[in-house]
C-alpha cells in the first residue's frame, strides 16, 4: 500500500505545474490522516498494529525556494493490538488492545525538490504528550503505567498540488520512530512507539 501511495504521488507530481515558494513565504496547513501504529523492542520484536486517525495543524516557513522549517501540532492515535494485561486481584492474564492517544509536536526541516519544487522531504524530531491510555477489554484507564512524554524522529515525503495562488492540496506519507521507553517501569528491553501515516490536507499561503 505504501508503494502504491508513493507511486501515485509521483504520477501526480509530474503531471502538474505548480507555483514555486520563495524566501519568507509562510504556509498554514490542516490535515487528516490514517495511522498504522505499533510498539517494538530494540532487538526487533514488533506488536500487532493499531489503526486510527490523526488530525494535524502546521506552519511552514520558507528560508528559500528549497528549504523551509515546519512545525506541527497533531492528535495522534497510537498503541497496539493483541497485547496482554494482568488482573492483579486474580493473577489472570487477558488478551487486550492498548489505545494510546498523544498530542505530538514535530519540528522538521523541509527540503523541496523537483523542477517546480512541488515535492518535499521532511526530517526532524518530535515530542509527544500522552493524552489517553486505555486497554479495551475492561475499558480501563492505564495511564499510570505509561510515561507521560515520548520523543523520537520523524521522516516523510509529500507533494503539494496548487489549487489557486493561495491554496494547495497536500498529500503526504509520514513516519515516526520513538526513542524513549513508553513504560514507566520496564525491567526488560526498551519498548518504543512507531507509526506510519498517509495524510491529506490543505495549505494556505499567508505571505
Amino acid at each position: 500500500m505504501r508503494k502504491l501511495f508513493i507511486t501515485s504521488l509521483f504520477i501526480i507530481g509530474f503531471s502538474i505545474a505548480t507555483l514555486a515558494q520563495k524566501k519568507d513565504d509562510v504556509e498554514m496547513g490542516v490535515n487528516i490522516g490514517f495511522n498504522s501504529a505499533k510498539v517494538s523492542t530494540i532487538n526487533g520484536q514488533n506488536s500487532n498494529p493499531r489503526t486510527g486517525i490523526n488530525l494535524g495543524f502546521s506552519t511552514d516557513y520558507y528560508f528559500s525556494d528549497r528549504w523551509s522549517i515546519k512545525g506541527k501540532l497533531i492528535y495522534d492515535s497510537k498503541g497496539w493490538t493483541n497485547g496482554f494485561i494482568e488482573d492483579l486481584s486474580t493473577g489472570k492474564i487477558y488478551k487486550t488492545n492498548f489505545n494510546l492517544d498523544y498530542l505530538t509536536i514535530p519540528v522538521m526541516a523541509n527540503w523541496h525538490f523537483g523542477k517546480t519544487r512541488a515535492w518535499y522531504l521532511h526530517f526532524g524530531a518530535y515530542t509527544g504528550i500522552l493524552l489517553n491510555a486505555k486497554e479495551t477489554v475492561g475499558n480501563t484507564d492505564v495511564r499510570k503505567g505509561f510515561n507521560a512524554n515520548d520523543f523520537g524522529l520523524s521522516l516523510g515525503i509529500g507533494c503539494k498540488i496548487p489549487i489557486s495562488d493561495k491554496l494547495k492540496l497536500v498529500l503526504e506519507y509520514d513516519s515516526q520512530k520513538g526513542l524513549k521507553d513508553i513504560f514507566k517501569k520496564n525491567t526488560g528491553d526498551m519498548i518504543t512507539n512507531s507509526r506510519g501515516s498517509f495524510n491529506a490536507g490543505f495549505n494556505f499561503l499567508l505571505k
